[in-house]
């Protein structure tokens, strides 16, 4: 591997998998550093583009606002090579250690994954994945994200945040900073929340930058199975969310008006 640290993650397996699993979480997660080689990571930091160079869908929703991606990469370059290794087999072995989930598959589509970058006001409510990949029909089992902030401040908001909302709660279980080279590894189901709800609040030319992996399988087990549904958002914030989502509402139907004269 070029860009991915495999030594290095695999001398971290047993640690990694431990927190990943631990049956004291609502549902399995994992947070490690230094997900890249560092000098890699830098390379990555470098190449990683610009809102205005190439095509990025930007499109508002009532829950997404400022938010950022791209999919498609010149064959051969940094992000293009990035991607086929998260899509490796060599890498997606690993995640079966990590999870214990057998035949993993990775998405050279990259369906809503691929490169994220949000910009000031931003923000992506708690919510939980659609579960069913639309064109393969696989089971979404799996997010990897690693963030590429560097001099990221807690003031700039942007955390990832993790839910708990079963049996009638709504706790936050974790708040993770988007740290440079910091890699997040979560299970996709039914139940695990998670968004950055809070709204950026970054100075101009600093963006929320993020690599985002999603992984799949043939089928799952059969308790696991829930009827196939898109991304089902929930607010966590109260008056302060539904103001929020007001607003994003305006700005998305002013966009759809814009494309149609257009």
């Amino acid at each position: 591997m070029e860009y991915i640290d495999m030594e290095s993650l695999q001398s971290r397996l047993d640690g990694i998998r431990a927190d990943f699993n631990d049956p004291a979480k609502p549902f399995r997660y994992v947070m490690f550093e230094n997900f890249f080689y560092p000098a890699k990571a830098d390379l990555i930091y470098q190449n990683y583009p610009a809102i205005t160079d190439g095509k990025w869908d930007g499109t508002t929703y009532v829950d997404q606002k400022n938010k950022f991606a791209k999919t498609k990469f010149e064959a051969g370059s940094v992000l293009d090579t990035v991607f086929r290794e998260m899509n490796s087999v060599d890498f997606t072995g690993w995640l079966e250690q990590v999870t214990g989930i057998p035949a993993i598959l990775g998405d050279e589509e990259l369906f809503g994954g691929g490169l994220h970058q949000s910009i000031a006001g931003a923000f992506l409510n708690v919510h939980v994945d659609y579960n069913i990949h639309p064109t393969t029909k696989y089971h979404r089992r799996m997010n990897v994200l690693v963030y590429m902030n560097k001099d990221w401040k807690d003031e700039y908001e942007g955390h990832l945040e993790l839910w708990d909302l079963s049996n009638g709660q709504m706790n936050q279980i974790a708040k993770i900073a988007p740290l440079f080279n910091r890699c997040v590894i979560f299970e996709t189901s039914e139940v695990s929340f998670h968004g950055h709800p809070k709204p950026l609040n970054t100075p101009a030319g600093i963006n929320r930058k993020s690599i985002a992996t999603y992984y799949y399988t043939a089928d799952r087990p059969a308790d696991q199975i829930a009827a196939e549904h898109n991304t089902i958002y929930v607010n966590t914030e109260g008056a302060t969310g539904q103001l929020k989502r007001f607003n994003s509402g305006v700005k998305a139907f002013l966009e759809r008006i814009n494309i149609n004269k257009g």
